[in-house]
């Protein structure tokens, strides 16, 4: 493809000047796989220009807005060409959605994420080495693992994917320090080119994705003569969604707000929050009113989440209230509303969970709540997300007393962290203790993991014997029995992890009517099951200091605080703005400036003097019956709350309405 071909579409660009020059024979192979295994005639937007340049070897970075198809681009080449494509991704449920679907249309994948058994990732690892898989899924913190590294330089590597590439880059909104193994993995495979893709990157991201990936002249192996040292391909498809229509909703009353929108809104939604309390809360009170809610956040159990998502997405539950822990990787593409609650403490955060709707191309809008008490909690978040360095020093040494690790020890020590016993104990608070063992760990003094994935365990209470002379069992029951007798050894002796989507499989059951057979078995005494849960690790990566030699690097934390800064104002401008169209403000956000006005927001669609005439006339008819009626009965009107609240307040002070303790009569 030229640079004049490339400046025409205006939809490309590159971080240098190589050019992919795809072979004829490999352009009408794509088009055949593509048709193969997927039924579709042609790509779409940019697909076939990224996997063109992946397939000719260059290093490619694809930013595609989210549903713009971003697992073709890897899956086809995968298909294409020799050996196995490495897919890095931090989302564990896209894993398993994408392999069982490959599995599915006949192409071998497998994939390796934390809190699988030592065994089955071997098993796997020896697959790849030995052909047959076409693509290995592996989430960023097994990249460091020495079991990996050292099989991975036995595999027949094609290229690697980064998913979520922004991750990688200290500039971004959801940096991951544990991506930065990505760029080492390279050194094994130094002639694999790489392919990054990401939905949210700002063009100084852009470019830090580029420099943290390539292979530098330092980096190469020692043992290959010839050196890989060319820059990226980039490819960027416009991040504009013509069919999602983005409004602000400025409103004091947020839940009677909520409710609103879900009467004059029809489809299946998504209300994002900022903490599980009001995820909980939210959705009850939005069951109470009548609509079909649940709620989601990443202290539930796997089978809850499981089960909860999927009702979600099979349309049994309309309305799923959720942290930002829900979303990534669901591919629902009927969302026809996202809702923020609360403010996000970023654009890239805000537009990658409001892209969620629409993603089947109808229409779809997504909306934020906002009051002048959002400007406060903001302002605050970059308080408690960048503490004083003299508290973060107090929470390393406070650690040290917890654990009793004495100085110059502790290197290597891993440990169970209960949050809410170490802030009860030291008289912290938990936001505050979080923000500091993250600075902690970018500090390189300790890794933090909010989640360690443990595996549900399980050990039979009962011998053999007896349990083959059990007579009360349903057949439910018997089935699981006999499955975790076939697939696993030594439960009479001593707890052993499972898989509980094995046990199912093999028992014909859902992954949620397992974990309630095991739960009842255990009830009854017959087997100890103690569930899958996640629990916070803090390990050591050095010695212990004293807490007056700790030392927060610039990157680490005056740097770091200013970007923050930058990205808590920037979203509080675009709540607040009312004179720019809100897609024209979030695209030149990440470098599209020649955009035009949507011509749907609430900036480009005004409430007009009709509408208002036709609102005031409603809430008079409304009232005509000269009885008292409660205030919150206008929320039952198709308009936005701040139209409802500036036709009621024209009427009052008109003289037509009268409002005394939330009561309404005409006068």
């Amino acid at each position: 493809m030229s640079n004049e071909k490339l400046q025409k579409n205006d939809e490309n660009e590159k971080c240098g000047d190589a050019e992919a020059q795809p072979i004829p024979h490999f352009s009408l192979l794509i088009s055949h796989l593509l048709k193969k295994y997927w039924g579709y005639d042609d790509f779409r937007g940019i697909q076939r220009e990224i996997i063109e340049s992946i397939g000719s070897g260059h290093d490619t970075l694809g930013l595609m807005p989210t549903g713009g198809g971003k697992s073709i681009t890897f899956q086809v080449p995968a298909m294409a060409m020799e050996g196995i494509c490495i897919v890095v991704t931090p989302l564990i449920a896209l894993m398993k959605d994408q392999v069982q679907h490959l599995h599915h249309i006949g192409i071998r994948a497998e994939a390796i994420y934390s809190g699988m058994q030592h065994d089955d990732i071997l098993r796997i690892l020896e697959n790849c080495i030995f052909g047959g898989v076409k693509l290995l899924y592996v989430s960023p913190e097994r990249l460091s693992s020495s079991l990996f590294q050292t099989k991975l330089r036995h595999m027949p590597v094609s290229f690697i994917t980064v998913d979520e590439a922004h991750c990688i880059s200290q500039w971004g909104y959801d940096f991951r320090p544990s991506y930065l193994e990505i760029a080492n993995i390279r050194t094994s495979h130094p002639h694999v080119p790489v392919l990054a893709l990401t939905a949210t990157a700002t063009p100084a991201v852009v470019q830090d994705i580029c420099d943290k990936l390539s292979l530098h002249s330092s980096d190469a192996n020692p043992h290959t003569s010839e050196l890989r040292a060319q820059p990226f391909n980039v490819f960027r498809m416009s991040f504009e969604r013509k069919n999602l229509a983005y409004l602000v909703s400025h409103t004091n009353d947020k839940l009677n707000e909520l409710i609103h929108l879900f009467e004059i809104n029809e489809g299946s939604a998504i209300v994002y929050v900022r903490s599980r309390r009001h995820a909980r809360e939210i959705a009850e009170h939005l069951s109470d009113a009548g609509f079909s809610a649940t709620f989601y956040h990443a202290g539930l159990d796997h089978a809850q989440k499981d089960e909860r998502q999927r009702d979600w997405q099979h349309d049994r539950t309309r309305i799923m209230v959720a942290t930002n822990a829900f979303g990534m990787g669901i591919d629902k593409p009927d969302v026809r509303l996202v809702v923020h609650y609360e403010c996000p403490d970023s654009i890239e955060a805000y537009f990658q969970e409001a892209g969620r709707a629409g993603r089947d191309g109808q229409p779809a809008r997504a909306i934020l709540l906002y009051n002048n008490n959002d400007h406060a909690k903001l302002e605050k978040r970059i308080i408690d997300t960048f503490p004083e360095k003299d508290y973060i020093r107090q929470v390393y040494e406070h650690l040290a007393y917890y654990y009793q690790i004495a100085t110059g020890d502790g290197y290597g020590v891993a440990r169970e962290f209960n949050m809410e016993e170490f802030c009860r104990k030291f008289h912290h608070f938990p936001i505050r203790v979080h923000s500091a063992l993250q600075l902690l760990q970018r500090a390189g003094y300790l890794e933090y993991d909010e989640e360690a994935d443990n595996q549900a365990r399980v050990r039979f209470l009962v011998s053999r014997d007896e349990l083959y002379r059990l007579e009360q069992v349903s057949p439910t029951e018997e089935r699981v029995i006999i499955s975790l007798l076939r697939n696993y050894g030594g439960l009479f002796a001593d707890y052993g992890f499972i898989d509980e989507s094995i046990v199912a499989q093999e028992a014909g059951l859902t992954p949620p009517q397992t974990y309630e057979v095991l739960k009842a078995l255990s009830q009854r005494h017959l087997l100890h099951f103690i569930p899958r849960r996640n629990v916070p690790y803090i390990r050591y990566c050095q010695r212990r200091e004293d807490a007056e030699h700790i030392q927060l690097h610039p990157d680490v934390y005056e740097n770091r605080l200013t970007q923050y800064r930058e990205r808590i104002q920037a979203i509080i401008n675009y709540a607040q703005s009312d004179d720019k169209c809100r897609s024209r403000q979030l695209l030149a956000y990440f470098g599209e400036t020649t955009s035009k006005d949507c011509g749907q927001c609430d900036v480009c669609q005004p409430s007009s003097a009709n509408t208002t005439d036709a609102l005031r006339q409603q809430i008079l008819t409304l009232l005509a019956d000269h009885q008292s009626h409660h205030i919150t009965e206008l929320a039952r009107l198709p308009y936005p709350s701040k139209d409802i609240d500036t036709a009621l307040t024209y009427l009052i002070q008109e003289e037509y309405v009268l409002q005394q303790e939330g009561q309404l009569t005409l006068i």
